[in-house]
């Protein structure tokens, strides 16, 4: 009997993933549904009566976060609705995916993040994840499976909310300058889109241990690494200039070292071999 899946977020650039690697599942965005009222949110949900519930939503703006009103509507989309969602699955007795972040670490340890380490987040946006993590953690008998990822890149989504991934800010940048400027002291993993989206479906029909993932593309790099290795791929004539993070004025602070080691499944590509792939599907594209 095939599963009946649902797909939270389904217009951003995970969400239209998981609907690609989950063609049966039943797609949901904020047209269809508002996750931060719980009433709502329980009567639709109760309706459709999913075995799984995927939830790809989230509030991301890192920066804004740092204002009251950003701050306050993240706590309400990445900790409040991630409740209401994991209480809900508990009731019907459906497996809950969520994605959190390496922002809920400090990012003072050059290992990198183990599933097991212990969270302590240094900005507020990383606060409402790690709130929403807490919130599905103390839902007792609940089957979920918490995947932490970083740097998500990929074809953009048609959410109104949807943004531009590093990658293509990097590349509309060169097209009107020479000199760019990219963060070199700040380490983590990117992760693409289909993999992660992969790496979930993996998940699922292997019938993993409930619990917390790390899902993201191997190789640890700053940005500056990553801007380079596009630059490098695409063979654009710019000069790319390896600044300090006190360069640019950013509200939040970010993790010096948020790389997060995948210590439970097989690892994922390298972010090398995913970017070239980006890379070719949007060339097709355009």
């Amino acid at each position: 009997m095939q599963k009946k899946i649902l797909i939270i977020g389904s217009l951003g650039m995970l969400g239209q993933e998981l609907l690609k690697t989950f063609p049966q599942a039943t797609g949901w965005d904020r047209n269809e549904i508002d996750i931060t009222d719980k009433k709502q949110t329980e009567e639709k949900i109760a309706a459709l009566r999913p075995n799984i519930v995927i939830n790809a939503a989230a509030y991301n703006a890192v920066d804004q976060c740092e204002t009251m009103e950003g701050f306050e509507t993240a706590k309400k989309i990445n900790g409040d609705a991630s409740g209401f969602l994991a209480e809900i699955c508990s009731e019907i007795s459906a497996v809950f995916v969520h994605y959190s972040s390496n922002y809920i670490f400090d990012g003072n340890n050059k290992e990198g993040y183990n599933e097991d380490s212990i969270p302590k987040p240094i900005n507020k946006y990383g606060e409402t994840k790690l709130l929403g993590e807490e919130k599905i953690l103390k839902i007792k008998g609940l089957k979920y499976y918490i995947i932490r990822t970083s740097k998500l890149f990929g074809k953009k989504g048609s959410s109104g909310a949807a943004k531009d991934n590093f990658f293509d800010i990097m590349l509309d940048l060169s097209k009107s300058q020479r000199d760019i400027k990219a963060v070199d002291d700040e380490l983590s993993n990117f992760t693409y889109a289909p993999d992660l989206a992969c790496f979930t479906k993996n998940i699922l029909e292997n019938d993993n241990a409930y619990g917390i993932y790390h899902g993201i593309n191997e190789g640890a790099c700053t940005w500056y690494e990553g801007a380079k290795m596009l630059f490098d791929i695409t063979g654009k004539n710019v000069n790319l200039i390896p600044v300090n993070s006190s360069e640019f004025s950013r509200l939040a602070q970010r993790p010096k070292y948020a790389v997060l080691n995948n210590n439970k499944l097989p690892k994922l590509r390298g972010y090398e071999e995913a970017l070239r792939e980006f890379l070719t599907n949007k060339l097709c594209a355009e």
